[in-house]
């Protein structure tokens, strides 16, 4: 492990072989469904959790795999990790899952890397490494959940006139914003922490809104790691959202 990677270099790294371990797991037919979801869960974090460890032992960490313990609270840096984050659309083959690994600064957002290992290209998506993307003049985007649309995506979506359209995993959404694909990830079904930390230091890495659906700022490395609702959004289109939903 090199001992002068950054830690740019070090999640995005992670995030890329976590994925690409993934793929060669569901590549070889031994698992499918949910017992390939529950087996890419436990190997990538296996995988994650070691490498953090060595390569960065003073720092705490907090991922959906393994049991968590008071110790990161006391800490200023913690990673904050999701290893298969839409675990049931990678058990399913579809391509809108993702592998999150953020660090946490004195409970901000700071760094993140989100790879879409099963997305065309194999992206690995940056905090520290935002890529242009052209502006849209479409009608706006409103990515919700699959399964569960928040009630209040209809209302935000009438006051900006948005289209809803319904993904897979809060990363595939997260990251469509990002990349230009949607311009609204509205969320309030709730989540955690390792749902959305990686998420947001991109988006925010990428100039975009992130916020509470009241506002306020996203913390992490709480002691209770429920954070059950975000809103990541082209700039400009904030306002008008949170003035419908508030």
């Amino acid at each position: 492990m090199a001992s002068h990677e950054t830690d740019g270099d070090l999640a995005a790294r992670l995030a890329q072989e976590a994925g690409q371990l993934l793929l060669d797991l569901r590549a070889q037919g031994e698992f499918e469904g949910r017992a390939l979801g529950e087996e890419g869960d436990r190997r990538a974090n296996a995988l994650l959790m070691a490498a953090l460890k060595e390569a960065r032992p003073h720092d705490g960490i907090l991922s959906e795999e393994t049991r968590d313990t008071p110790e990161r609270l006391e800490k200023s840096r913690v990673w904050i990790v999701d290893p298969v984050d839409g675990t049931r659309e990678y058990g399913e083959g579809r391509p809108d899952w993702a592998v999150h690994v953020g660090l946490a600064v004195d409970g901000a957002a700071h760094l993140g890397a989100v790879a879409l290992p099963g997305m065309a290209g194999q992206r690995v998506l940056r905090s520290d490494q935002p890529i242009a993307c052209d502006p849209t003049t479409c009608r706006p985007r409103m990515v919700v959940s699959r399964s569960r649309p928040p009630a209040e995506a209809e209302k935000a979506a009438a006051a900006v006139d948005a289209e809803i359209v319904p993904m897979g995993s809060a990363g595939a959404k997260a990251m469509a914003v990002v990349r230009g694909a949607a311009e609204i990830y509205l969320h309030s079904g709730g989540q955690y922490e390792w749902d959305s930390c990686a998420p947001v230091a991109v988006a925010l890495g990428y100039g975009l809104h992130c916020s509470r659906l009241d506002g306020s700022p996203l913390r992490y490395n709480a002691r209770d790691t429920y954070l059950p609702d975000l809103l990541i959004c082209r700039p400009d289109l904030a306002d008008g959202i949170l003035g419908a939903i508030s």
